[in-house]
């Protein structure tokens, strides 16, 4: 959200767009860090209870973003914000696997990152429009909505093995090994993608910035609308190959965007790829959860902080190539999910 509005906030704060895009470093840091560590932790704490103390945390944070007079202030707002939420994403994977029975798994995870697709595609467009007025009023929303979603975070009861002695020496297992690679692969070709295809809009098509964040919007787009439905691929055709088919779809969609002769077929990529992408995250969420039965919430905060990683890669290892080619950087991203056909080929969790 706080890329879209970069030069409103510069204004708010009397410094330049180029000094508040510190608040997107201020943002990931902590929220990687510790994010390798949040789930063993949230397990010591118990679940639940952390993540509602992370949702009131992170509606404070926003709180303090919205009033904040000065630049210092503001990214410190942004490091709680970022420390707040990386005791969320992998607790509530972890819940849901309670939750959810093991043949409804795989639509439940699809369910989830739906939403977060959701996420993707319109946090950019809400943060735009709330910039147009005055952006302290994205904050504001999204204080009121961190505050109210303790009263909807479900309670497991917690397992006494999970809950006492040190979690940390399970994490150090293959398929946990395997759940990170993946996490990493599908996310430096997802983000790459996204990235790329932005430039792609508007160099070789001369898209206006409100087309151009369209065009990529439809990548979160298409994982909302039939998120569900990818989620049903394991339970009919088995968690294997379901993940040979997403990272496929996923590797397909993404090589040939640098090469497409028309706006609509980039279109139709970006939405595939959005699809695909969705399955790719199932079943990395299952590899992780599979992989260390006794810290789920651990395994998924590791995997994570891999998949995090890609993202952060995705830029440093793409974008010098796309300089100087776009239909070799594209290519170069799509034919990173290799990597992935080996990890789900290879893996023992997902036969099952």
């Amino acid at each position: 959200m706080v890329g879209t509005m970069l030069p409103e906030v510069g204004d708010g704060l009397g410094v330049s767009a180029h000094a508040v895009a510190a608040a997107l470093t201020a943002y990931m840091v902590p929220f990687a860090g510790l994010m390798l560590v949040s789930g063993t932790l949230a397990h010591r704490w118990g679940r639940a209870r952390t993540v509602r103390t992370a949702y009131l945390l992170y509606a404070a944070a926003s709180l303090a973003c919205a009033a904040a007079p000065t630049l210092g202030l503001f990214l410190g707002g942004r490091a709680v914000q970022g420390a707040a939420n990386a005791f969320t994403t992998p607790l509530l994977v972890s819940l849901i696997h309670d939750l959810v029975p093991e043949k409804r798994l795989g639509r439940a995870l699809g369910t989830y990152a739906s939403m977060q697709a959701a996420g993707q595609a319109f946090s950019p467009l809400v943060g735009g429009a709330a910039a147009g007025w005055d952006y302290r009023l994205a904050f504001g929303a999204v204080a009121l909505a961190a505050g109210a979603l303790p009263l909807a975070t479900p309670v497991v009861a917690e397992q006494d093995s999970e809950v006492r002695g040190s979690r940390w020496r399970p994490l150090a297992n293959l398929e946990l090994a395997r759940a990170c690679a993946l996490a990493m692969v599908g996310n430096l070709a997802s983000t790459g993608l996204m990235l790329m295809v932005a430039l792609l809009a508007s160099d070789r098509f001369g898209l206006e910035p409100a087309a151009r964040g369209l065009v990529v919007a439809l990548f979160g787009l298409a994982g909302l609308l039939l998120g569900r439905l990818v989620g049903r691929l394991p339970e009919r055709f088995g968690w294997r190959a379901a993940g040979l088919v997403t990272v496929t779809a996923l590797g397909l969609a993404t090589a040939p965007v640098g090469a497409a002769p028309s706006l609509w077929l980039v279109a139709g990529l970006v939405a595939v790829a959005g699809l695909a992408s969705v399955g790719v995250r199932v079943v990395v969420n299952a590899l992780a959860l599979r992989s260390t039965p006794v810290n789920r919430s651990g395994a998924m905060s590791v995997t994570l902080s891999a998949q995090f990683t890609g993202s952060a890669l995705a830029p440093i290892l793409l974008l010098p190539v796309y300089g100087d080619s776009p239909a070799l950087a594209f290519l170069l991203a799509g034919l990173s999910l290799v990597v992935g056909l080996g990890v789900i080929a290879t893996s023992r969790s997902l036969r099952a």
